[in-house]
């Protein structure tokens, strides 16, 4: 696996709009402030053409466009990581634009995003060999004040932070809107995790590796599936599936899970991280979001770990797509330890 260089105090961070741009509110608020913030820190700042494009069908612009800016910017010597502006919707369009042939022979850069952002944090590592992280997207580094979560996503990108634990409480309803674009996290809920197969206590290591299910299962089974030969490659370190859902509902969470491990996916898994999904608490035809998930994980016999810090409930625990890790499920606490070294 190649290891990207981490963010050097007054180093250049680049911004690109893969999904969407950042051209309506709150989100071009946001973004506006998250970059006097940095610029406040010291960092140098490069801004692709699409971030503040809306011009496009679910990103912002058309991938064609979408598809350049990455590439060049990704390519590019004169920043040194990438956050992607937005998450989106019909990021899968702009795949057939993105030369990972040469990307996959440009310096390792690190590249930042989640939700629809998953179409590159899961591909550059399984297709490019090259790690990435899934993590917060650029406007939510415009809240006033900071989530510890978005000061541990910076700082592991500038590797300060290696190491990361799960958040006290939980978003289920967000404050911000357009009047309030710098609100914080409205973070009320208490974290519960729960831990299914072996039970608490829980150690798993190997290989991080998922994101979004609504993003994987469209790419499952397509030519950018390459899960197959990332497996064989890393088999003996093994992979500790993160995911999270954002759209999809119970139903279709569980027909997603199905895909995958009929994909063979999931070979040789040895955990999994279950974020909570977007629609917490949902039952469909008496189907809640542990049955929806569990019982079609639970013929693997390793660890399930339900609820965890990831995804669109935040905060998350920003982690390293196709880094290696140890995860520790000690009751109501997790710790995910990264490693670079491997």
């Amino acid at each position: 696996m190649k290891y990207p260089e981490f963010l050097k105090d007054g180093g250049t961070i680049g911004f690109v709009a893969p999904s969407f741009g950042c051209n309506i509110e709150p989100y071009k608020t946001a973004f506006q402030n998250a970059q006097k913030k940095f610029e406040k820190t010291g960092y140098k700042l490069e801004l692709g053409p699409n971030c503040y494009e809306g011009q496009g069908i679910g990103i912002s612009n058309t991938p064609e466009l979408c598809g350049k800016e990455w590439n060049d910017y990704y390519c590019s010597e004169t920043n040194d990581v990438l956050i992607s502006c937005g998450g989106g919707e019909l990021m899968c369009e702009i795949l057939d634009h993105v030369d990972f042939d040469r990307v996959s022979k440009a310096k390792p850069k690190w590249f930042m995003g989640y939700s629809d952002n998953t179409n590159l944090t899961f591909l550059l590592p399984t297709i490019c060999d090259v790690a990435a992280i899934y993590g917060p997207c650029a406007a939510t580094f415009g809240m006033e004040p900071w989530h510890p979560s978005v000061q541990d996503a910076l700082d592991l990108m500038s590797g300060k932070k290696m190491t990361m634990q799960g958040y006290e409480r939980w978003e289920k309803e967000s404050l911000k809107d357009e009047d309030n674009p710098l609100q914080p996290y409205n973070v009320t809920e208490p974290r519960v995790l729960r831990c299914f197969g072996d039970g608490a206590p829980v150690h798993m290591e190997g290989r991080l590796l998922g994101g979004c299910i609504d993003c994987l299962v469209n790419l499952t089974g397509t030519k950018y599936d390459r899960v197959e030969s990332f497996n064989e490659k890393y088999k003996e370190d093994g992979v500790i599936w993160f995911l999270e859902a954002c759209d999809l509902n119970m139903i279709g969470i569980r027909r997603a899970i199905w895909q995958m491990i009929h994909a063979g996916w999931f070979k040789y898994t040895k955990g999994f991280l279950i974020g909570r999904p977007y629609w917490f608490g949902q039952e469909l035809f008496g189907l809640d979001q542990y049955h929806a998930v569990y019982d079609l994980l639970k013929s693997f016999d390793v660890p399930v770990v339900m609820d965890v810090d990831l995804g669109h409930l935040p905060p998350m625990m920003p982690l390293i797509s196709g880094g290696y890790a140890a995860v520790e499920v000690q009751g109501n606490e997790i710790t995910i330890d990264m490693h670079t070294d491997r």
